[in-house]
């Protein structure tokens, strides 16, 4: 049997999506099969967000969304329209507190997953400002470090919380 393998060009609509991105408005056209990763790293040059594993169980490419850590290899780009991002890149420019921590503690050795444990920290950070060191490890156990600079994250994450209690304007906005 002479089975003729036929290639098809398809032919991929792309639509449109709003996004804010570290407190800039953007309109990007993406295909449906993107991953908020690819938009971020491929359309607007974001390239701190990290895909390590690509399958959602590293953390190297932690986001907060809506005020909530998540995953952008594991986020279809079509889906995220509407949504405010906060990148490691929006973080860093906003001076936040655990930028600092996390270099005097020496948090990375390789370097490749601290993005995403910044941007997980600094989620934790937003929504519980005081954590136990039980909080930090359970908020953090989905980001995987392969030096393993655990210890130093903890310290790194209640340095930057004693920090932003101090500097906090009173009623409780912090950067």
């Amino acid at each position: 049997m002479n089975m003729a393998i036929v290639e098809e060009k398809r032919t991929v609509s792309e639509q449109a999506i709003d996004l804010e991105v570290n407190g800039e408005a953007h309109r990007l056209s993406v295909q449906p099969q993107w991953t908020l990763l690819h938009v971020l790293q491929e359309k607007l040059g974001l390239t701190g967000t990290k895909e390590f594993c690509g399958e959602g169980a590293c953390g190297a490419c932690t986001v907060i969304m809506d005020g909530r850590p998540v995953l952008s290899c594991m986020m279809l780009a079509i889906e995220c329209s509407g949504k405010t991002i906060e990148t490691v890149e929006g973080i860093a420019k906003a001076n936040h507190p655990l930028i600092e921590a996390y270099i005097k503690h020496s948090c990375m050795q390789c370097g490749f997953c601290t993005p995403g444990f910044v941007v997980t920290a600094k989620a934790l950070l937003d929504r519980n400002p005081n954590p136990t060191v039980d909080e930090i490890k359970e908020a953090m156990v989905g980001n995987l470090c392969r030096c393993g600079t655990y210890p130093a994250h903890i310290k790194a994450i209640q340095e930057a919380a004693a920090v932003l209690k101090v500097t906090a304007p009173t009623g409780g906005a912090r950067p």
